[in-house]
């Protein structure tokens, strides 16, 4: 009884490192089973992620967040911080304090929790100054990079409608959580070399050899010229360069563009992102028809670069569609 007893622990161990090891690394890493003091030793080692991430209630409220979800998640860790069974973990404090910062963008929603906002950056600060905590961080960097960009999209709303005194004190808030956490997107950086077969529309040829000149053009929340762009100031900023008006925000330029399919779009269309909620992310289309995907936009943290979609697990995972202003 104890030898089986002591094998089905032995299996159970086996299966949740194994389980840990590819959420950490992405690789599905082989473990000799007959290794009984290597076993044991990884136990130990990934002791620290298995006790945040083992609970399925847990794995729920990152399901339902990667779905755009928020008020779900808000509500249902808010439920679970109320359980004592849920003490020992950082997790539903994470997970109700990231879905409040998403929520906070809607306008009614602020209004009726005046708090929240404040309360989410003062928790998300109190996490990150932890050592348990800042291991959450850095095990959802993928999170956290959408929660920056999500705020910095939000931000460039709020400039626009010249609400200075809001965008200087988030603005502050945010730099003080973000600083110091590795937040860059692999991108994968392609060479494209424009070579024209005179097939090409001359409204792509323009779109692109525009977009182009703009090759290392820093990022800036709210830009929209030359001295700095966020993502969807750059693509409107060279569309109506072109006399093609097109809005301003991602979101209103995925509703406004023609829908196109993944196989039909090619240089010049536009590729949307999103990350389960509303379209939060714009690039211009650079390859050829029935090529690699691959786009020129505006990177948070590298300005306008090239990038290859096809080749990014980040970036693929996250198209939300296509759609074209050429008509």
């Amino acid at each position: 009884m104890q030898n089986m007893l002591f094998l089905e622990i032995k299996f159970l161990l086996f299966c949740l490192i194994k389980r840990r090891l590819y959420m950490k690394t992405g690789k599905n890493i082989q473990i000799k089973k007959n290794s009984y003091a290597s076993l044991f030793g990884l136990f130990f080692l990934f002791l620290p992620f298995i006790s945040i991430a083992q609970h399925p209630k847990f794995d729920k409220l990152e399901q339902l967040y990667d779905q755009g979800h928020y008020a779900m998640v808000f509500r249902k860790s808010s439920r679970l911080l109320d359980n004592p069974e849920f003490d020992f973990s950082k997790l539903p404090t994470y997970y109700k304090s990231i879905s409040s910062l998403q929520l906070v963008q809607n306008e009614f929603w602020r209004r009726r929790r005046p708090d929240a906002l404040d309360n989410a950056f003062d928790v998300l600060m109190k996490i990150k100054q932890d050592a348990k905590g800042k291991k959450i961080l850095i095990s959802h960097a993928t999170e956290i990079r959408e929660l920056k960009l999500s705020l910095d999209t939000w931000l460039a709303d709020l400039k626009r409608q010249k609400r200075e005194d809001e965008v200087k004190h988030i603005k502050n808030r945010m730099n003080l959580l973000f600083q110091d956490l590795d937040l860059d997107i692999p991108n994968n950086v392609v060479n494209v070399d424009y070579v024209w077969t005179g097939t090409e529309s001359e409204k792509r040829k323009g779109i692109i050899q525009l977009a182009d000149d703009y090759l290392g053009v820093p990022y800036v929340f709210g830009g929209n010229d030359p001295s700095g762009f966020d993502c969807s100031g750059y693509t409107s900023f060279v569309l109506n360069k072109l006399n093609i008006p097109i809005p301003r925000r991602a979101v209103e330029q995925y509703a406004a563009s023609k829908k196109i399919n993944e196989e039909d779009a090619h240089m010049g269309d536009f590729v949307f992102f999103s990350n389960g909620g509303e379209v939060n992310h714009v690039g211009i289309l650079v390859n050829k028809p029935g090529a690699e995907k691959a786009m020129i936009h505006a990177s948070s943290s590298k300005g306008i670069q090239l990038i290859s979609i096809e080749q990014s697990s980040y970036w693929k995972s996250r198209v939300a569609g296509y759609g074209t202003f050429i008509r």
